[in-house]
């Protein structure tokens, strides 16, 4: 893995996210990267993302598969053209579609993982299939269709 997540790339303007973004001062920050052909991200989730005790809520293990996907996704797209990161303009993906399955109740205490792999790239959309593996078991299993962000969301020194 590299010292640098996929998430410190984006604008300073595009980091607000509450579970991405690195400028969320409320957020969960969460770190994606490379291992090999899949992403990563682990995260150490507070105590108050409680279900019933001893268990995540299943709104984090959503957020986490989401953010880490579409990270995943805009790092994919980088490396289909080419591209380093912190090259301009800069690529960041909206959840399109956002599908859990939950397997296993999520215990809390831990750290969780959240691995994804790219099933597909097309044009302007990325699929990532993740999982979410806590306690040594895969909890969840996501799939997320993330599109790139249009011209008119971008902030103004980035559009064309």
């Amino acid at each position: 893995m590299t010292n640098k997540a996929f998430q410190d790339y984006y604008p300073d303007d595009l980091s607000h996210c509450y579970g991405c973004g690195r400028l969320n001062e409320h957020g969960m920050k969460i770190k994606s990267y490379w291992d090999g052909k899949e992403s990563v991200c682990i995260h150490q989730p507070k105590p108050y993302y409680t279900a019933i005790p001893g268990y995540a809520y299943g709104g984090l293990i959503a957020s986490l598969i989401d953010c880490h996907s579409t990270g995943t996704a805009a790092a994919a797209k980088y490396r289909s053209e080419k591209r380093e990161m912190d090259t301009l303009p800069p690529i960041r993906f909206l959840t399109a579609s956002l599908h859990v399955d939950y397997l296993l109740p999520a215990p809390l205490g831990g750290v969780i993982e959240i691995r994804g792999r790219v099933k597909e790239i097309k044009g302007r959309k990325v699929i990532v299939e993740s999982w979410l593996i806590a306690g040594g078991q895969i909890c969840a299993r996501g799939e997320v269709v993330a599109v790139q962000l249009p011209e008119h969301m971008m902030p103004d020194g980035f559009k064309k």
